[in-house]
């Protein structure tokens, strides 16, 4: 969801001389996304007390330090350069839910993973069957997601945060069609092994914001009871 559209105009041009198989295709990007998720929950379980010593200051300068140093390595068309690319965004990732997740109980995120989980099988099979759902709306969302991102920024500064749970829905609302559009993306790609990886980190980073917005929401519904 984050790749440039060059980026991604190069991808659907390179590697067919690399071509695998489709299923095999897949099947990497399912795996390498059950790393990510796996290597998130290792961190959490191993690692938030860790977390907690480093100063804010230091944990935000390496945090965007790695994510811009693995999306740098993610634009690489070798697939050993993505997978690299690829750790170092699911590391701070991992590191920033570290954090946040032991503030919340168990049973909401649980209860969150299974929505997660259900909303992103549902999305993509529906861009399975029907790619012509959503093969024009790479725009339309990236707008969505930067006019939402910047008017929950100014709520949050100037109104004490309100309209809070709007922004929520919304937020989970775009990161629900950015995981169909970018399976649908990922299926018009060349079928090469540096594409899956590639594409597993689009839907990782879908899958994982999506999570947030529905365990935010859970918890606040919770709170407002």
């Amino acid at each position: 969801m984050f790749d440039a559209k060059e980026r991604k105009q190069e991808r659907l041009n390179s590697g067919i001389p690399d071509a695998i198989s489709p299923n095999l295709y897949n099947g990497v990007i399912g795996l390498l996304l059950l790393y990510g998720f796996g290597v998130n929950a290792l961190m959490v379980h191993l690692c938030s007390g860790l977390m907690l010593q480093i100063p804010p200051l230091v944990f935000l300068i390496v945090y965007f330090i790695l994510c811009f140093a693995g999306t740098a390595c993610a634009a690489s068309d070798k697939p050993g350069m993505s997978f690299l690319g690829y750790n170092l965004i699911v590391v701070p990732i991992g590191a920033v839910l570290s954090l946040s997740l032991p503030d919340f109980d168990s049973d909401l995120i649980m209860t969150a993973m299974l929505y997660t989980g259900s909303i992103t099988a549902v999305m993509t099979a529906l861009a399975s069957f029907f790619p012509q759902l959503f093969s024009g709306l790479g725009k339309a969302l990236g707008i969505a997601l930067l006019v939402t991102l910047i008017l929950s920024l100014v709520s949050c500064f100037f109104f004490d945060g309100a309209g809070e749970m709007i922004f929520l829905w919304v937020g989970a609302g775009i990161f629900t069609l950015y995981i169909g559009y970018d399976w649908y993306k990922a299926q018009a790609y060349p079928k090469t092994l540096d594409n899956a990886v590639d594409s597993a980190l689009d839907l990782y980073l879908d899958i994982i914001n999506l999570f947030l917005k529905i365990l935010r929401i859970l918890a606040k519904a919770r709170r407002d009871d």
